[in-house]
């Protein structure tokens, strides 16, 4: 749609075909329907955001950056804010009007839009771009394609891997695909009696078992019936794909993030001596949600009935210790089909970096989720589509 924009605005012919019944169906569901659509960091941040392949976008994130991205669509009369983590949202909080300005526009600019067309091939000759067939058999040519059908995940936005089968039938290659942005199952049977407890200001880390370091991360996570889900574990899921499908990995919660030890010793003193004859469940019942408290009593060195005068300085450490570093053991990925995002696509290495036009087929372009580049949370993949998007419509009116 981006790119569709910016050829009309040069009023060159363009026609877009969507398989769907309306436009941006995917673009409807991201942040949870209200649409994080990029991220206002620094853009050295873009680059650090990027968990594959972030040289790739050089030219993509300084041709179109996170600022001209908001400025861009302020200019098309959305308002919009910045929240945590300078993500940025339109200030309605609907992801529908970010469709509808672009819509609006796209119709401004001469663009044909064709809802509930399907491309079933992309059609060349002597390695250039020829036309493009669609589901109904119609042929229709032009001088370049952009391909921006996105990944395999949530097919029923219509991301059904159909530009891979297009990257194949040009002889390129599509590199492993699996999901990025995605919930992680656990092994402890435990970990479904906290199923819907969500957990805020928490430290993250993942590491494997020679404990090195994958990722780490501050911020919020959520207990499913699986496993572990929410912002900081999706974003680990990406970090951390290609080593879970080799060994487990240990997932490790700071649930006290907030005070370092000696802080939280001085707390748990100051607890123990106003409450010095009580046992030690009744006394840290108010240091922990509810839900997880049978856990932590369960599984954490000190016994649950214990006196607290009968508590050493050693056993108070051991608790410390185990509450600093809450462990769980992460055993894969949930489904391609659950995540936000496609991990893999389009080798960027056939693909012009300055122009994200094939190497391999004249007139044939890439942009977006399709390629092999993907971030992590935080409006940074809608950033790529923009400016992946941006890049390729430039490159096209640059030709004669």
């Amino acid at each position: 749609m981006i790119a569709a924009i910016i050829l009309g605005r040069e009023k060159k012919r363009v026609a877009l075909y969507e398989k769907n019944e309306k436009l941006g169906k995917k673009l409807f569901i991201t942040g949870k329907g209200r649409c994080n659509l990029t991220n206002a960091c620094e853009v050295e941040g873009l680059f650090e955001s990027v968990v594959t392949n972030p040289k790739f976008l050089y030219s993509s994130f300084y041709g179109f950056d996170n600022a001209m991205t908001m400025g861009f669509f302020e200019e098309l009369g959305l308002a919009l804010k910045t929240e945590r983590g300078n993500r940025v949202f339109p200030l309605s909080d609907k992801s529908s009007d970010v469709i509808k300005v672009l819509e609006r526009e796209m119709r401004a600019q001469g663009v044909e839009i064709n809802l509930n067309s399907e491309v079933k091939k992309i059609h060349t000759k002597e390695e250039k771009f020829a036309c493009v067939e669609l589901k109904n058999k119609e042929k229709v040519y032009g001088k370049q394609v952009l391909i921006a059908t996105g990944g395999l995940s949530y097919p029923i936005t219509g991301s059904t891997g159909d530009g891979y089968r297009f990257a194949t039938d040009f002889g390129m290659k599509v590199t492993d695909l699996r999901p990025g942005l995605v919930p992680i199952e656990t092994k402890e049977e435990w970990v479904k009696e906290l199923q819907g407890l969500s957990l805020r200001n928490v430290g993250v880390r993942m590491e494997n078992d020679k404990k090195k370091l994958l990722y780490e991360e501050f911020g919020e996570m959520i207990f499913t019936h699986y496993g572990v889900s929410g912002p900081t574990i999706l974003s680990g899921s990406s970090v951390v794909a290609k080593e879970l499908q080799k060994q487990n990995i240990k997932l490790i919660i700071d649930l006290k993030a907030a005070l370092d030890e000696r802080t939280l010793d001085e707390r748990l003193l100051r607890e123990f001596k106003e409450n010095i004859n009580k046992q030690f469940k009744n006394v840290v019942s108010s240091m922990f949600p509810s839900k997880i408290l049978p856990v932590i009593l369960k599984y954490g060195p000190i016994l649950p009935e214990k006196k607290i005068n009968e508590i050493t300085r050693e056993e108070r450490r051991e608790f410390i210790d185990y509450i600093k570093n809450f462990t769980i053991t992460l055993t894969g990925l949930r489904p391609i089909k659950e995540g936000i995002i496609t991990q893999g696509g389009v080798s960027v290495k056939e693909v012009n970096p300055g122009t994200m036009e094939s190497k391999k087929i004249e007139g044939v372009y890439f942009a977006g989720e399709v390629l092999d580049v993907d971030a992590l949370t935080g409006g940074f993949n809608l950033q790529i589509a923009w400016s992946t998007g941006c890049l390729a419509a430039r490159s096209i009116i640059e030709r004669k």
